[in-house]
Protein backbone atom coordinates (compact mmCIF):
# COMPACT_ATOMS: atom_id res chain seq x y z
CA UNK A 1 0.00 0.00 0.00
CA UNK A 2 1.21 2.99 -0.77
CA UNK A 3 1.64 6.58 1.08
CA UNK A 4 -1.94 7.51 3.41
CA UNK A 5 -2.66 10.65 3.68
CA UNK A 6 -3.97 11.72 7.06
CA UNK A 7 -3.33 15.88 6.11
CA UNK A 8 -4.12 17.04 2.52
CA UNK A 9 -2.21 20.14 2.65
CA UNK A 10 1.58 20.03 3.08
CA UNK A 11 1.87 23.63 2.51
CA UNK A 12 5.48 22.30 0.46
CA UNK A 13 3.78 23.57 -3.03
CA UNK A 14 3.25 27.23 -1.46
CA UNK A 15 6.49 28.11 -3.59
CA UNK A 16 4.97 27.00 -6.98
CA UNK A 17 6.69 23.63 -6.71
CA UNK A 18 5.41 20.19 -6.62
CA UNK A 19 7.06 16.41 -5.47
CA UNK A 20 7.13 13.88 -8.24
CA UNK A 21 6.61 10.18 -7.26
CA UNK A 22 10.51 10.12 -7.51
CA UNK A 23 10.66 12.85 -4.49
CA UNK A 24 12.34 15.72 -6.94
CA UNK A 25 10.56 18.63 -7.13
CA UNK A 26 9.40 20.31 -10.00
CA UNK A 27 7.62 23.84 -10.45
CA UNK A 28 4.03 23.73 -10.70
CA UNK A 29 4.12 24.75 -14.63
CA UNK A 30 6.42 21.97 -15.32
CA UNK A 31 5.73 20.12 -18.64
CA UNK A 32 5.66 16.70 -16.80
CA UNK A 33 3.30 18.33 -14.16
CA UNK A 34 1.35 19.55 -17.60
CA UNK A 35 1.02 15.91 -19.04
CA UNK A 36 0.06 13.62 -15.58
CA UNK A 37 -2.24 16.79 -14.66
CA UNK A 38 -4.34 16.47 -18.15
CA UNK A 39 -4.28 12.41 -17.47
CA UNK A 40 -6.11 13.02 -14.45
CA UNK A 41 -8.64 15.59 -16.23
CA UNK A 42 -9.61 13.46 -18.58
CA UNK A 43 -9.56 10.41 -15.68
CA UNK A 44 -12.22 12.96 -14.60
CA UNK A 45 -14.33 13.33 -17.76
CA UNK A 46 -14.80 9.78 -17.75
CA UNK A 47 -16.12 9.76 -14.37
CA UNK A 48 -18.48 12.32 -15.69
CA UNK A 49 -20.01 10.04 -18.27
CA UNK A 50 -20.02 7.33 -16.03
CA UNK A 51 -21.80 9.65 -13.04
CA UNK A 52 -24.75 10.11 -16.39
CA UNK A 53 -27.26 6.69 -16.85
CA UNK A 54 -25.74 5.14 -19.66
CA UNK A 55 -28.53 3.64 -22.30
CA UNK A 56 -28.79 -0.29 -21.85
CA UNK A 57 -28.56 -0.63 -25.52
CA UNK A 58 -24.49 -0.01 -24.65
CA UNK A 59 -23.91 -2.42 -22.52
CA UNK A 60 -20.37 -2.86 -21.54
CA UNK A 61 -19.18 0.75 -22.14
CA UNK A 62 -19.56 1.28 -18.02
CA UNK A 63 -17.43 -1.56 -17.18
CA UNK A 64 -14.66 -0.48 -19.79
CA UNK A 65 -14.35 3.13 -18.91
CA UNK A 66 -13.71 2.15 -15.39
CA UNK A 67 -11.08 -0.30 -16.47
CA UNK A 68 -9.93 2.85 -18.22
CA UNK A 69 -9.62 4.97 -15.30
CA UNK A 70 -7.90 2.59 -13.12
CA UNK A 71 -5.16 2.21 -16.64
CA UNK A 72 -5.43 6.50 -16.67
CA UNK A 73 -4.10 6.28 -12.70
CA UNK A 74 -1.63 4.14 -13.72
CA UNK A 75 -0.66 6.25 -16.76
CA UNK A 76 -0.65 9.73 -14.68
CA UNK A 77 1.93 7.47 -12.21
CA UNK A 78 4.34 6.76 -14.81
CA UNK A 79 4.38 10.21 -16.40
CA UNK A 80 5.06 11.42 -12.61
CA UNK A 81 7.35 9.10 -11.70
CA UNK A 82 10.28 9.07 -14.34
CA UNK A 83 11.75 5.91 -15.32
CA UNK A 84 8.65 4.25 -13.94
CA UNK A 85 6.41 1.92 -16.30
CA UNK A 86 3.25 1.33 -16.02
CA UNK A 87 1.32 0.99 -19.49
CA UNK A 88 2.28 -1.46 -21.94
CA UNK A 89 1.79 -2.74 -25.80
CA UNK A 90 -0.58 -4.94 -24.24
CA UNK A 91 -2.92 -2.28 -22.85
CA UNK A 92 -3.17 -0.70 -25.97
CA UNK A 93 -3.87 -3.62 -27.82
CA UNK A 94 -6.43 -4.03 -25.62
CA UNK A 95 -7.72 -0.66 -26.42
CA UNK A 96 -7.63 -1.51 -30.07
CA UNK A 97 -9.88 -4.84 -29.73
CA UNK A 98 -12.19 -2.65 -27.86
CA UNK A 99 -12.25 -0.29 -30.46
CA UNK A 100 -12.66 -2.68 -33.41
CA UNK A 101 -15.26 -4.40 -31.40
CA UNK A 102 -17.83 -1.10 -31.00
CA UNK A 103 -17.16 0.27 -34.02
CA UNK A 104 -17.47 -2.87 -36.32
CA UNK A 105 -21.67 -2.26 -36.21
CA UNK A 106 -21.46 1.40 -36.70
CA UNK A 107 -22.13 2.92 -40.17
CA UNK A 108 -18.94 4.25 -42.01
CA UNK A 109 -18.46 8.13 -41.08
CA UNK A 110 -19.27 10.00 -44.67
CA UNK A 111 -19.92 13.34 -43.13
CA UNK A 112 -18.00 15.02 -39.82
CA UNK A 113 -20.05 14.91 -36.46
CA UNK A 114 -19.89 17.54 -34.02
CA UNK A 115 -20.20 16.98 -30.24
CA UNK A 116 -23.20 15.70 -28.88
CA UNK A 117 -25.59 13.25 -29.37
CA UNK A 118 -27.07 13.25 -25.92
CA UNK A 119 -25.89 14.09 -22.40
CA UNK A 120 -23.64 10.79 -22.41
CA UNK A 121 -22.27 10.94 -25.75
CA UNK A 122 -21.37 14.91 -25.49
CA UNK A 123 -19.57 14.44 -22.24
CA UNK A 124 -17.72 11.39 -23.92
CA UNK A 125 -16.82 13.96 -26.60
CA UNK A 126 -15.27 16.21 -24.14
CA UNK A 127 -13.30 13.38 -22.37
CA UNK A 128 -11.92 12.37 -25.75
CA UNK A 129 -10.84 16.04 -26.25
CA UNK A 130 -9.39 16.04 -22.98
CA UNK A 131 -7.27 12.86 -23.90
CA UNK A 132 -6.44 14.47 -26.86
CA UNK A 133 -4.76 17.54 -25.08
CA UNK A 134 -2.77 15.00 -22.76
CA UNK A 135 -1.68 13.34 -25.73
CA UNK A 136 -0.01 16.76 -27.04
CA UNK A 137 1.13 17.60 -23.42
CA UNK A 138 2.68 13.88 -22.97
CA UNK A 139 4.49 14.13 -26.76
CA UNK A 140 5.84 18.32 -25.71
CA UNK A 141 6.98 16.43 -22.46
CA UNK A 142 8.85 13.92 -24.29
CA UNK A 143 10.86 16.27 -27.03
CA UNK A 144 12.61 17.42 -23.34
CA UNK A 145 13.02 13.94 -21.31
CA UNK A 146 12.38 10.62 -21.89
CA UNK A 147 8.47 9.06 -22.33
CA UNK A 148 7.88 5.60 -23.13
CA UNK A 149 6.15 5.24 -26.51
CA UNK A 150 3.42 3.69 -24.78
CA UNK A 151 1.89 6.15 -23.00
CA UNK A 152 1.51 8.42 -26.50
CA UNK A 153 0.03 5.43 -28.34
CA UNK A 154 -2.23 4.41 -25.05
CA UNK A 155 -3.42 8.38 -25.67
CA UNK A 156 -3.97 8.32 -28.89
CA UNK A 157 -5.63 4.68 -29.32
CA UNK A 158 -8.11 5.92 -26.18
CA UNK A 159 -8.99 9.03 -28.04
CA UNK A 160 -9.94 7.06 -30.92
CA UNK A 161 -11.99 4.95 -29.06
CA UNK A 162 -13.87 7.58 -26.69
CA UNK A 163 -15.00 8.95 -30.43
CA UNK A 164 -16.38 5.64 -31.29
CA UNK A 165 -18.15 5.27 -27.80
CA UNK A 166 -19.54 8.76 -28.17
CA UNK A 167 -21.42 7.51 -31.24
CA UNK A 168 -22.32 4.17 -29.87
CA UNK A 169 -23.66 6.33 -27.55
CA UNK A 170 -25.42 8.93 -29.19
CA UNK A 171 -27.24 6.13 -31.38
CA UNK A 172 -28.08 3.85 -28.34
CA UNK A 173 -30.09 6.70 -26.54
CA UNK A 174 -32.09 7.74 -29.30
CA UNK A 175 -30.67 11.04 -30.36
CA UNK A 176 -28.26 9.93 -32.79
CA UNK A 177 -25.16 11.22 -33.94
CA UNK A 178 -25.42 15.28 -34.90
CA UNK A 179 -23.46 15.43 -38.63
CA UNK A 180 -21.35 18.40 -39.76
CA UNK A 181 -23.95 20.44 -42.00
CA UNK A 182 -21.17 21.70 -44.63
CA UNK A 183 -23.52 23.06 -46.87
CA UNK A 184 -25.55 25.55 -44.43
CA UNK A 185 -23.54 28.52 -45.98
CA UNK A 186 -23.77 27.83 -49.23
CA UNK A 187 -26.97 29.59 -51.31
Amino acid sequence: MGNRLSKIYTRTGDDGTTGLGDGSRVGKDSLRVDAYGTVDEANSCIGMVLACELPEAAAGIAELLTSVQHQLFDLGGELCIPGHAAIFDADVERLEQQLDAFNAPLPPLKDFILPGGGEAAARCHVARTVVRRAERDTVALSRLEPVRPEAVRYLNRLSDLLFVLARVLARADGNGEVLWNHERRKG
